[in-house]
């Protein structure tokens, strides 16, 4: 191969290395952004975690765990006002089905920003993922040809040995 081949070669290699490593720094930056604005919003419902959820009592809810947990304690709460049914397990004419129904609202926004934060933390991964790669792509580019691949060539075993 021509020496030229092989720098063209290594000159697309780094540039697909630089273009990853940017997208990394974009997903990186996209997934810290979504984080920031879930937790913000969330935090501007201040929304309290119940003093009898099974942990971070009292703290304001702007984490998932926190999101997760105070929507178990709600559907705690909820069972325990209809002896353990649910929504769909109430007559219409039942006066606590109102309740439950908020309280299956509430949950399902809670876990939704859990969901959106599981995004955030994907996307921050991914550009991670991005950025490593991009890397090892341009330290490669910078490899000259013969270190990176070098030629092997077979040789005859000395006359007289047993192989």
């Amino acid at each position: 191969m021509s020496g030229t081949a092989a720098g063209e070669r290594s000159g697309t290699v780094r540039v697909l290395g630089l273009i990853t490593l940017i997208l990394g720094v974009v997903f990186i930056v996209a997934g810290g952004i979504t984080w920031g604005a879930v937790a913000s919003n969330l935090a501007a419902e201040k929304i309290t975690v119940s003093d009898d959820a099974t942990a971070f009592q009292g703290q304001l809810v702007d984490t998932p765990w926190e999101a997760w947990v105070q929507a178990d304690i709600i559907n705690t709460h909820a069972l325990s006002e209809t002896d353990g049914k649910t929504y769909a397990e109430l007559d219409r004419e039942d006066p606590a089905r109102a309740t439950v129904m908020t309280a299956s609202f509430l949950r399902a926004s809670l876990f939704t920003s859990v969901v959106a934060f599981g995004v955030a933390l994907l996307v921050f991964g991914v550009g991670v993922t991005f950025v490593l790669v991009g890397w090892a792509l341009r330290k490669l580019g910078t490899v000259p040809r013969a270190a990176a691949f070098p030629e092997t060539t077979a040789t005859a075993p000395p006359a007289g040995s047993t192989v």
